[in-house]
């Protein structure tokens, strides 16, 4: 990260937050999956929620983007409820890349990052030049523009993905939230991934992730928020957040934490019954 590029939050200032829960339980039918949560997004920052699995991580993302509306409590973007606002208006704010989304068959790159402009449009307000040129902005950013007439179809996971984040940024927003953008894809293609999301930060963007990868997440985030049951377990930097303590805590596993020697970032060394070489428990950390 460049020095030009830190934001206000990273050098402590007290930035009010674009995008918040307040009180939220939310849940499914009967099943309560968040009791009562609140957190509150930093802007300027890449923030990952991570957690064990059905913790309501997903869950969390969804009802900031208001696609799950909460049986109590509030969320709040950029100072309003969010539950009273009109969809156009949200989506003008706030785009969302929900996890593993499906085309149209035979729909084009560049008709499916396109689609991310109807917010803008009305009977009023019809296609123009302005929007031409921020979809051709969009594919430019995300290395896709070379593919605009190809069919998403026939792309490659990795692709796909960064032709969705494109049809994301062309809504115009700053604030992006991705559910698992790295999901089906090998690790190449998730660096790849998520070397875009970092560019898009550098760039202004407040983003918000679901990861399951560990160590992807704290290499990637400025902001960890870790979930457990449905609540907030602990949240902050990864370098104040990762400990062994904690990994036992929310995942109930045995691991060492050591620096990462290329990322300065907390580093994750799971410990299984086999194939440890040394005694972890004495080991200098």
């Amino acid at each position: 990260m460049s020095v030009q590029s830190v934001t206000a939050a990273e050098r402590g200032v007290d930035v009010p937050s674009r995008l918040a829960a307040e009180g939220v339980t939310v849940g499914y039918g009967a099943r309560t999956v968040i009791d009562d949560l609140d957190v509150a997004i930093p802007p300027g920052l890449i923030t990952t929620i991570i957690g064990p699995n059905g913790c309501g991580k997903s869950t969390l993302l969804r009802t900031l983007s208001r696609l799950l509306k909460p049986n109590k409590g509030t969320v709040v973007l950029d100072g309003e409820d969010i539950a009273g606002l009109r969809t156009r208006d949200v989506a003008k704010k706030l785009g969302l890349l929900p996890q593993a989304p499906v085309a149209p068959e035979g729909l084009t790159v560049s008709d499916l990052v396109a689609r991310g402009r109807h917010p803008h449009q009305s009977w009023l307000r019809q296609w123009s030049s302005d929007d031409a040129a921020v979809v051709e902005r969009a594919l430019a950013m995300t290395g896709v523009s070379d593919l605009a007439d190809r069919p998403v179809d026939a792309l490659s996971g990795g692709q796909r993905q960064r032709v969705w984040i494109s049809m994301t940024l062309a809504q115009g927003t700053d604030l992006l939230l991705l559910d698992e953008p790295t999901t089906y894809l090998d690790l190449a293609h998730a660096i790849d991934v998520l070397d875009l999301v970092d560019d898009l930060h550098e760039s202004g963007c407040t983003v918000v992730m679901v990861l399951h990868d560990l160590n992807l997440a704290t290499r990637y985030s400025d902001h960890l928020v870790v979930m457990r049951q449905g609540a907030v377990l602990a949240q902050g930097h990864p370098r104040d957040v990762i400990t062994a303590e904690l990994l036992d805590e929310a995942f109930g596993l045995r691991a060492r934490v050591i620096e990462d020697p290329v990322g300065r970032r907390p580093l994750i060394v799971p410990i299984g019954r086999t194939h440890a070489q040394l005694d972890w428990n004495h080991a200098e950390l």
